[in-house]
């Protein structure tokens, strides 16, 4: 049975010995004391329903995997039927792509239409294009039709050019949109699916609807919200990287008292390293991260696919690794990204600080990276350890209201750095050349300070500020660093020094989307790097 909060009478959600569970092919299912009347109910109606675009329309009771039927008995058997109070208020399932995740998420909502008692409620499942809700949409109207009873389609009015169902019983409504702010507007809904959150999570404004969504549930003590979704094809960001914590934070019981079900299909991150030898890789083990094995998948398949992947180069391998057997992506990597990319996590060393830096360094070296209005302020604070001759990297960055304003798209990915303490927002100008003298000042102060290097036709402002704690030209301790291919021999350095692990840096999220969005251009006798487009990242010296 599940533990029960004394104070708050919230549901112990957490699922700490996951690993070993996935490792043994056990139910990743928290121990939940599940009101069973209205668990059996549900898992009987969900069971009755047929999959509409396979031969046979078999019944979800023999095709659908179990892994899928204990979301849907939780979810329903959290319903306390005397305060009519969900329990379990939301549901995070990340689950690869091929393993009928639309077609549950179709089935899951129809079952919540069926079993649903308020009149005139609103449901809504939604996608994050119109081909992925038209799918949806699909099953829906499929599931009806393929009742071989009648008894849905005697029950449900279809509105197929409105994509929307009406249950004639209570007249509540289960629409299915594209996600975007319309989905927060109008009847609040008593149940939200949002599918491939992943994708959803790319439009700038996506926290900020899931957050309205949120707030219309308060008022409804059964309303639930759901996310299904595959790992994200880029490095985590915005919502879905928020929510993916939240969901990980509660299932390793770090978090506790937030009503979400953490149902996460992916490999411990001992399985994770390795680099060619890593254990993610041999397909002995995909069955673990594919519930839906047999069914809508097969391993043999999966197996082929990887070979056409590997064939491609290390770009396909990770992006196919990401959707097919959610790996997280830690940079971005493309077929014409740095190739010291291929080896960054290699030199994390987690909470590696600026004042470890300065504490452990003979000497240090700063580069500053000023992109403009319209980009951040970047820093690098890089010493070379005492004894080992190791370099130790520390980065930073800071960005005025006005690159904020000029750069709206990336406001997710922002939040996140500045949570994570890597992003400084400034509330107005010099306030960031300020914070830069300030940490150049320490450097100094501390005896360390070998070089500051600086962009050689940027910002005369950084240059003025250093200026007031005598770094300048003159004293040897200020230089301007060409840009393009003169950079070359440093980019290469940088790869080698990722490759023999004498590079260590913090593994922060912000640098590993500079880096991931650093880009190799050949020329003729040479290479330079740039970003991807402008504003998407900027790489200090």
């Amino acid at each position: 049975m599940g533990e029960l909060n004394p104070l708050t009478g919230d549901w112990d959600l957490s699922r700490p010995d996951w690993e070993a569970r996935l490792r043994t092919g056990r139910s990743l299912m928290p121990d939940l004391p599940l009101f069973e009347a209205a668990a059996q109910r549900a898992v009987a109606v969900f069971n009755k329903l047929r999959i509409p675009d396979v031969v046979g329309m078999p019944a979800l009771r023999d095709a659908a995997g179990d892994w899928f039927r204990e979301i849907v008995a939780a979810l329903f058997g959290s319903l306390d039927p005397v305060s009519g109070e969900r329990m379990i208020r939301e549901v995070f399932a990340l689950v690869p792509k091929k393993n009928a995740k639309t077609t549950g998420s179709a089935g899951l909502m129809l079952t919540a239409l069926l079993l649903n008692e308020r009149p005139r409620a609103e449901l809504v499942l939604t996608g994050p294009t119109q081909e992925v809700s038209d799918l949806a949409f699909s099953q829906v109207e499929g599931m009806i039709l393929a009742d071989p009873e009648g008894f849905l389609q005697k029950r449900m009015h279809v509105q197929r050019h409105l994509k929307t169902v009406t249950d004639r019983k209570t007249q509540a409504k289960l629409r299915i949109k594209t996600f975007d702010s319309s989905v927060a507007t109008g009847p609040k809904p008593v149940a939200i699916l949002i599918d491939e959150l992943h994708e959803t999570a790319k439009m700038s404004n996506a926290a900020s609807i899931i957050g309205q969504l949120r707030g219309g549930m308060v008022s409804q003590p059964e309303a639930f919200l759901m996310f299904i979704t595959t790992q994200s094809d880029r490095p985590p960001a915005g919502a879905f990287a928020a929510e993916l914590r939240q969901a990980r934070a509660i299932r390793d019981g770090r978090l506790k008292g937030v009503p979400m079900l953490p149902v996460l299909f992916e490999f411990p991150s001992s399985m994770l390293a390795g680099g060619e030898d890593a254990p993610w890789r041999d397909p002995a083990n995909w069955w673990m991260v594919t519930p839906n094995r047999n069914r809508s998948v097969r391993i043999e398949r999966l197996v082929s696919d990887f070979a056409a992947a590997q064939d491609k180069g290390s770009a396909e391998i990770m992006r196919w690794a990401s959707q097919h057997l959610n790996i997280e992506i830690g940079i971005a990597l493309r077929a014409d990204s740095w190739s010291g990319a291929d080896f960054w996590d290699r030199g994390i060393e987690p909470g590696l600080t600026f004042d470890a830096v300065l504490q452990r360094s003979e000497v240090v070296t700063l580069g500053l990276d000023g992109g403009g209005l319209d980009d951040l302020l970047g820093l690098a604070v890089l010493g070379r350890e005492r004894n080992t001759r190791r370099w130790l990297l520390w980065t930073h960055a800071f960005i005025s209201p006005e690159g904020a304003e000029r750069r709206k798209g990336n406001a997710s990915v922002y939040a996140d750095f500045e949570a994570d303490g890597d992003l400084t927002r400034v509330e107005s100008l010099p306030d960031d050349l300020d914070a830069v003298v300030d940490i150049v000042r320490q450097v100094k102060d501390a005896g360390l300070l070998g070089l500051v290097g600086v962009d050689a036709i940027g910002l005369g402002g950084i240059i003025d500020a250093l200026a007031e704690i005598d770094v300048t030209e003159q004293a040897g301790i200020l230089k301007g660093v060409r840009q393009g291919i003169s950079l070359m021999g440093s980019i290469k350095t940088v790869e080698r020094k990722l490759v023999d692990g004498s590079l260590k840096h913090s593994g922060s999220r912000m640098m590993a989307w500079c880096v991931g969005n650093a880009k190799i251009v050949p020329t003729p006798t040479a290479i330079r790097m740039r970003v991807t487009k402008p504003g998407s990242a900027r790489l200090t010296h």
